[in-house]
């Protein structure tokens, strides 16, 4: 106890710094620990005059059983990171929820009230606050849904508004050929997401039924790709008798607006950051942009992995950057359990004809995965290779898979901390 209280202790002067105490000192802590994984967390703030600051204490059981504080966490960065959308949801014992979600918003002023009642395992005030806000918002636009930017999913039409961080997503009527499941599959592998340990690595979803928009806010566009990709979702109507027609969906998913990964690499690749004989400020920068989104990119998929999660579909554009630069997955029509994949090295052809064969000529199951077959698809260019073989480079390695999947499936949870290692007072 003294010596983790001499820690936070260190902390806490570090971040208050130079500034003096004034009469108005306080410390207030919930009173209720927010428990999530294997710890949980003492949240509070330090009032110091008109000056707060929120604090987090990760709480764990060290290896000789005895408990510890792991790090201190302050300030909105620290917080955001920790509820973030991307995260297992907390467990906490609130006599007054509605208290706790004043307190967190009053440390955490740029998240909305929705995101942290969700944060706290409240799903349905949670996505009723979502609605009001968002009719809310509505009333207070014009700008017009729109088909959201990137690569069409083979899966999913998406849509957003310009005007709203968020993007709505419906499951199509039917799927190309090489997509070989179902709406009921679709749906399942987001609830799995949903119940799952997401790491700080897999979008949070909220999903509705019956939802009507405005017709008029509504791009033509948009009304001709719903008609065309899923009929069966769609009505357009006046169902209230009150003579505005309404677009309804039957079913559809919200989830937060990210850079598609892909775009982010582009927009590095089209400022010259791939160019390594440019040394302009501008191709400096953007060849930080995509060493940086690169290196994020293998650590997600080492994340999930953790998890018990294989992405299945590892493309970068099934991947989103976050206002925070962290690299995200929120394309889930194919993931798997880790350990109901089975990973495979490719076999060595047997004779000139298999060598130089366009077709795959040995036998593949339905969950057998070929690591080494990632490349192709994912290092096109040079400094994208040269970076994630330097980091990454066991992603392609069968064995680096299969060894993940044995101590899973032996029982081991792996650690993946929603902060930075350098925060850590004991660092393994």
């Amino acid at each position: 106890m003294e010596r983790d209280a001499r820690n936070v202790l260190a902390v806490m002067t570090r971040q208050l710094g130079e500034a003096k105490l004034l009469a108005n000192f306080q410390v207030q802590v919930l009173s209720s620990l927010f428990f999530r994984n294997k710890g949980c967390y003492i949240i509070g703030k330090l009032i110091n005059g008109y000056t707060e600051a929120g604090f987090a204490l990760p709480v764990l059981h060290s290896k000789d059983g005895q408990l510890r504080i792991d790090a201190a966490l302050f300030g909105e960065d620290d917080l955001l990171r920790l509820f973030s959308f991307a995260r297992a949801y907390f467990m906490v014992d609130m006599e007054i929820p509605s208290a706790y979600v004043q307190f967190l918003r009053s440390m955490m002023p740029r998240k909305p009230r929705n995101e942290i009642y969700n944060a706290l395992g409240l799903a349905k005030q949670g996505k009723t606050l979502f609605y009001r806000d968002f009719l809310h918002h509505l009333q207070h636009s014009t700008d017009k849904f729109r088909i959201a930017a990137g690569i069409k999913g083979m899966v999913m039409l998406v849509f957003d508004l310009p005007s709203y961080p968020y993007v709505f997503k419906v499951i199509k009527d039917y799927f190309p050929h090489q997509k070989e499941t179902t709406r009921e599959k679709v749906r399942a592998k987001y609830q799995l997401v949903k119940q799952h340990d997401r790491v700080g690595r897999m979008a949070d979803t909220l999903d509705y039924g019956d939802v009507a928009f405005p017709r008029a806010r509504f791009s033509d566009e948009l009304i001709a790709e719903l008609q065309q990709f899923a009929p069966s979702q769609l009505e357009i109507s006046d169902r209230d008798g009150d003579g505005r027609t309404e677009v309804i969906l039957k079913h559809v998913y919200i989830e937060r607006r990210m850079i598609p990964l892909n775009m982010y690499l582009q927009e590095a690749f089209d400022a010259g950051g791939a160019d390594r004989s440019n040394q302009s400020p501008a191709a400096l920068r953007a060849r930080h942009q995509i060493e940086r989104s690169v290196i994020d990119y293998g650590y997600a998929i080492k994340d999930m992995v953790a998890a018990n999660i294989f992405p299945g579909d590892m493309l970068w554009k099934n991947f989103g950057i976050t206002r925070n630069n962290k690299v995200v997955f929120y394309d889930y029509d194919e993931i798997e359990y880790l350990t109901d994949c089975n990973f495979r090295k490719v076999p060595e052809p047997r004779n000139e004809e298999e060598e130089m064969s366009g077709e795959i000529w040995y036998a593949v199951g339905p969950r057998d995965v070929f690591p080494e077959t990632f490349a192709p698809f994912l290092l096109g260019n040079p400094l994208v290779r040269d970076v994630f073989m330097q980091y990454h480079a066991n992603l392609l390695d069968p064995a680096f898979w299969q060894t993940q999947k044995e101590r899973i499936a032996a029982g081991y949870v792996h650690d993946v901390y929603p902060y930075e290692k350098d925060k850590r007072f004991v660092r393994a």
